[in-house]
């Protein structure tokens, strides 16, 4: 434990999330209560046009350790880690998607990776032995066995990263905000362009198990975005090998302000 500093940074991105984000922000806080650590949970509404954004903030008078930000346009899940991850404190950042696919209490796995300076990333790995999945539709899985061999074959990740989409991945607060602050993805791709950047700065990448369920109601459609998915593959290979130029500013946000405490109730 860390006593003059926060030790966990949560951040959870966010679109169209109306009916889901307050059980995250509410087992989240959970989390870092029971195990008795001192952190903060970030959510940043990705410009859903539903009260996402609201009904977080709602919480931040039960949930003081609460931030909500929010911008207006809609720029991908990529591009709200990236504006959260800027705005983290902690010495650990755990992303984590909304929907509460995988329990919270299994970040301790890598937190202890990370402080016993195992690695420098800890993946949450739905492949690993010891992970249980549960309820994946079967299109979902033959999906991920060609992403598999496109990202391995074509991209150059290792393969010893087995599982490169788990929306569960620790790091060191440092390393996230040098990695996420340098990318240009803003979309589903994103965690692929951190992970090349991480391999290029020889940055320690670890997996670990997970307890796994399916989101039915997931933001991304392999149908629907595969040819997106492909496009921004070939992309950041331009980016990456100095062929083409990345451009993507992160949008202005805004944070909710905290309640004051005369409004929170029961205050004294």
């Amino acid at each position: 434990m860390i006593s003059d500093a926060l030790q966990l940074s949560i951040v959870i991105p966010a679109f169209k999330e109306a009916t889901k984000i307050e059980r995250d922000v509410l087992e989240a806080a959970q989390f870092l209560r029971a195990g008795g650590f001192r952190g903060e949970i970030i959510v940043v509404d990705d410009g859903s046009p539903d009260d996402t954004a609201q009904r977080a903030a709602a919480l931040m008078a039960d949930v003081p350790n609460l931030r909500v930000l929010r911008y207006e346009r809609n720029r991908g899940k990529g591009h709200a880690l990236r504006c959260g991850i800027a705005h983290t404190r902690g010495r650990y950042v755990l992303f984590a998607d909304s929907g509460m696919c995988v329990p919270y209490e299994v970040a301790r796995v890598g937190l202890t990776m990370l402080e016993l300076d195992m690695c420098d990333i800890a993946h949450g790995s739905r492949r690993m032995r010891g992970s249980v999945v549960k309820a994946q539709p079967l299109f979902r899985r033959l999906g991920s066995r060609v992403f598999a061999f496109i990202i391995h074959t074509l991209m150059g990740i290792p393969s010893y990263i087995s599982d490169t989409q788990c929306g569960f991945k620790l790091y060191r607060r440092d390393v996230a905000q040098a990695l996420y602050g340098a990318t240009f993805t803003d979309g589903f791709m994103f965690d692929i362009e951190v992970i090349l950047r991480a391999l290029k700065d020889n940055r320690r990448i670890l997996e670990f198990p997970v307890l796994w369920s399916n989101d039915a109601d997931s933001r991304m459609s392999p149908r629907r975005d595969s040819v997106r998915f492909l496009q921004d593959l070939a992309h950041m290979r331009l980016v990456l090998a100095g062929r083409r130029e990345a451009m993507s500013a992160l949008e202005p946000a805004i944070e909710f302000p905290a309640p004051a405490i005369a409004d929170v109730p029961n205050a004294s």
